[in-house]
């Protein structure tokens, strides 16, 4: 029996899917200021507690002091370090999602195969699931950041080991969210653009009446190239959110004449009963 193909659901407004169509573009926001922002510092002050308990346990006073100073000084640089990533959920036509995510229930749903998401996918840019927990103690990093300043001689310094260690921190810290948030069941495409010298893609800048908002412009094009496959082979189907007022005929015409065709074959309303939940 085959395995199930797996969807990611990307909530959205019709205007971020006019980016996505006509531009072949997809936005990349920093994670500072999405609704989460505070579990990158939550993700960097956890890896910090579990490193310091391990000199703690040792009695290495001032290798803990050290690690201390160390990560005092990143928590002032989380805007300079912080990533930027689209987000999606495995869930489809979920109420959460339409709330949140789509302009309460009024946007819309792109939907993407996975496996060819992950196809396009190349560094620095990386497809990674959302990681939920509020113990940081396990994770991998906490291993290799205790090595390498066990390996740091006083008088102890910043070495380049421990700077590439801390940038994957950093990046790692955009994948992982408080176990509160565990029911979106995230993934997200992420890169770090101070991490990675050969990311020559310019940021720009999102005005409004209110905030400019800084973001990464992502050719999908450039990349179905690469990957040899085509976009709309990517979109495995549009859904009208519950509250939106979109025709679905002016939908299929605003698709058909972009060159989307196929696409056009498969929008759906939402099933969702979002107004009666509200």
């Amino acid at each position: 029996m085959a395995n199930k193909e797996t969807i990611l659901y990307h909530y959205t407004d019709f205007s971020a899917l006019d980016g996505i169509l006509s531009n072949s573009e997809l936005r990349l926001n920093n994670v500072l200021n999405m609704n989460d922002a505070s579990e990158m510092l939550l993700f960097m002050s956890g890896l910090c507690k579990a490193v310091l308990e391990r000199f703690q346990a040792d009695g290495d006073q001032e290798r803990a002091k050290w690690t201390v100073k160390v990560f005092s000084e990143e928590r002032k640089k989380e805007f300079v370090y912080s990533a930027y990533a689209a987000c999606f959920s495995c869930y489809r036509d979920d109420a959460a999602q339409w709330e949140r995510y789509a302009n309460r229930g009024r946007g819309v749903c792109i939907a993407f195969r996975e496996s060819l998401l992950q196809q396009m996918t190349v560094e620095p840019l990386s497809l990674q699931p959302v990681f939920y927990q509020d113990d940081v103690s396990g994770h991998e990093l906490v291993d290799t950041l205790y090595e390498l300043i066990c390996q740091n001689e006083p008088p102890l310094r910043m070495t380049s080991e421990i700077r590439e260690t801390l940038n994957h921190a950093w990046t790692a810290s955009a994948a992982f969210k408080h176990p509160s948030f565990a029911s979106e069941k995230e993934v997200r495409l992420v890169v770090s653009p101070f991490e990675q010298g050969f990311f020559d893609v310019k940021p720009r800048y999102h005005i409004t009446k209110e905030r400019i908002k800084k973001y990464y412009p992502v050719d999908l094009r450039k990349m179905c190239s690469r990957a040899n496959v085509r976009l709309e082979d990517v979109l495995a189907e549009l859904i009208i959110g519950p509250e939106s007022t979109q025709s679905i005929p002016i939908l299929q015409d605003y698709l058909n004449d972009h060159g989307y065709r196929e696409l056009a074959g498969r929008v759906k309303k939402s099933a969702c009963p979002l107004r009666e939940r509200l």
